[in-house]
């Protein structure tokens, strides 16, 4: 039991940190080849853009998450990206509700479970924010 629970501490935070990074450099690498399954999804909620346009950009910045997770020393700077990005992904919910359920608050599409999800990777980004070491300042 101990073994395990100390492979597990070793372990558990660099597996969650990188699949993470891979996640959005998948999910990421698909929208500008509109190939991924959010694509609709994005052209319907955020209407006022321009999709040849935005789809791609939103997709490279994923790919960018996924990166400066990947790469220890970017880290923060992938939460932050992952922090602004995130409350976009739930508009759906709010602005196309009936993309999401079938019946509400409850019942979802498989474009509602997709966008649910999004609740478990930020739990995860919470955990490998939340074992960062502190920045050392230095003092004068």
């Amino acid at each position: 039991d101990s073994l395990l629970i100390e492979r597990l501490n070793n372990w558990s935070l660099p597996v969650l940190r990188v699949s993470l990074g891979i996640i959005f450099i998948w999910f990421g690498a698909l929208k500008p080849f509109g190939d991924s399954p959010a694509n609709e999804v994005i052209t319907k909620t955020i209407y006022w853009f321009d999709p040849d346009i935005f789809i791609p950009i939103l997709g490279f910045w994923e790919i960018l998450i996924g990166i400066c997770l990947l790469y220890t020393p970017l880290i923060r700077v992938g939460l932050f990206l992952l922090a602004l990005q995130m409350p976009g992904t739930f508009l759906p919910l709010v602005l196309r509700p009936e993309i999401c359920f079938i019946d509400a608050p409850f019942n979802l599409t498989l474009e509602g479970q997709y966008i649910i999800k999004n609740l478990v990777l930020i739990g995860a980004a919470m955990v490998v924010g939340g074992k960062l070491a502190p920045i050392k300042r230095v003092e004068n």
